[in-house]
């Protein structure tokens, strides 16, 4: 790795830069109503005296992020559970993969679940196309998440993978900072969660060694992340609607309305899962293939790990019976719970145009794809 790779424009902030970034969102016009929405108990001049004696990134993360994730998880979730394999260590260093299903807390949780578990948190993707002003600029930076360019020319696209890459090397293996990255671009909005190809070959740009060297280095790791109750599994609906018939342009600012909703919307349950990581031998595996099929195996290999420990919930099953007219699985609810979720689903379809039906269906297997998709990896 060149050590002399300029990061500037795509790092997270350091040490030194947090006193000015908390000055300056202290002083930001929407301070005072975020502070109240999270902790509408604190007084807010001495939760803001506080916060401006905040001078490290991680005195930011333990006494503002991680009380703020808590919060959240408390107000709007039945309960937050999680798995983590005692192997991980501080020692090293990972390449935290995830399953995308919210934009904010999919990451989010991972990092008060490492830190309740004794770890480092990790370096996070922060898409461009949500760096909308210096004020969510400020918040994410100091939060460890670092810049990844979205969209442009094919050559600008390339460009900017490239630097991604060399930077998420740079940072485990120089930083010694583990970092979280989806493990596609954008959220699987149908409930299908794959792995694609092109992120795993994103990893690899950033070293000329052989394929399983390349990739040994970076502790590739896994994560899933199950909600009961799908963030913004309406406006996913409503999107998959429309994109069966013209192609789907978002409205500015709907990123942001997404990140809002998905904090406030309730979730039920929540499962997160840390996975192995992937070992040498199933790196050796991927080699005997050829240059894409390495890829592709290895990306299967993620997405069965994935739904290996994914956790089905109640809706998961309720709506893949409704979905095929079956009582294959009401040994996991009860009548009434099935009552409550089609009363959930016609309620908030309601303020969707279009046909019933077709958006009862496209809404259903949101929810149900998980199930086919876990019981598929469960027999093979």
């Amino acid at each position: 790795m060149n050590r002399n790779i300029d990061f500037e424009d795509t790092r997270p902030y350091n040490d030194e830069e947090i006193p000015e970034a908390i000055k300056r969102v202290s002083e930001n016009v929407h301070f005072p109503e975020i502070v109240k929405y999270i902790f509408p108990d604190a007084d807010l001049h001495t939760f803001t005296d506080n916060f401006k004696k905040i001078k490290t990134v991680n005195e930011f993360q333990v006494q503002v992020m991680d009380k703020v994730i808590h919060t959240i998880v408390n107000k709007t979730t039945d309960g937050l559970s999680c798995s983590v394999p005692k192997i991980l260590t501080n020692e090293k260093k990972y390449m935290f993969i995830s399953n995308h299903r919210d934009i904010l807390l999919d990451s989010a949780i991972l990092q008060i679940i490492l830190y309740e578990e004794g770890l480092q948190t990790s370096e996070i993707t922060f898409g461009s196309n949500l760096m909308s002003s210096p004020f969510i600029i400020d918040i994410g930076k100091m939060n460890k998440m670092f810049k990844i360019v979205r969209g442009g020319t094919m050559k600008e696209i390339f460009s900017n993978s490239l630097k991604v890459s060399q930077y998420m090397r740079y940072a485990i293996t120089q930083k010694h900072q583990s970092t979280w990255i989806a493990q596609r671009n954008g959220r699987a909005k149908n409930g299908f969660d794959a792995t694609e190809v092109g992120v795993l070959k994103m990893f690899a740009m950033s070293s000329s060694a052989d394929f399983v060297s390349n990739l040994m280095e970076l502790n590739i790791t896994p994560v899933v992340i199950s909600y009961e109750y799908e963030p913004c599994d309406f406006f996913k609906a409503r999107e998959l609607y429309i994109s069966k018939r013209k192609p789907y342009i978002k409205d500015h600012g709907e990123d942001l309305l997404s990140i809002v909703k998905g904090i406030r919307q309730w979730k039920g349950h929540i499962h997160l899962a840390v996975c192995e990581t992937i070992s040498e031998e199933e790196l050796k595996y991927c080699d005997t293939f050829l240059h894409n099929e390495k890829f592709k195996t290895l990306g299967k290999i993620i997405d069965n790990k994935i739904y290996q420990n994914y956790k089905l919930w109640k809706t998961n099953y309720i709506a893949h019976d409704i979905l095929h007219h079956s009582d294959t699985y009401t040994s996991y609810y009860s009548e009434e719970e099935k009552v409550a979720f089609k009363l959930y689903m016609s309620d908030g379809l309601k303020e969707i145009e279009g046909d019933t039906k077709e958006l009862e269906t496209v809404f259903l297997q949101i929810y149900a794809t998980p199930v086919d998709n876990c019981h598929f990896i469960q027999q093979s």
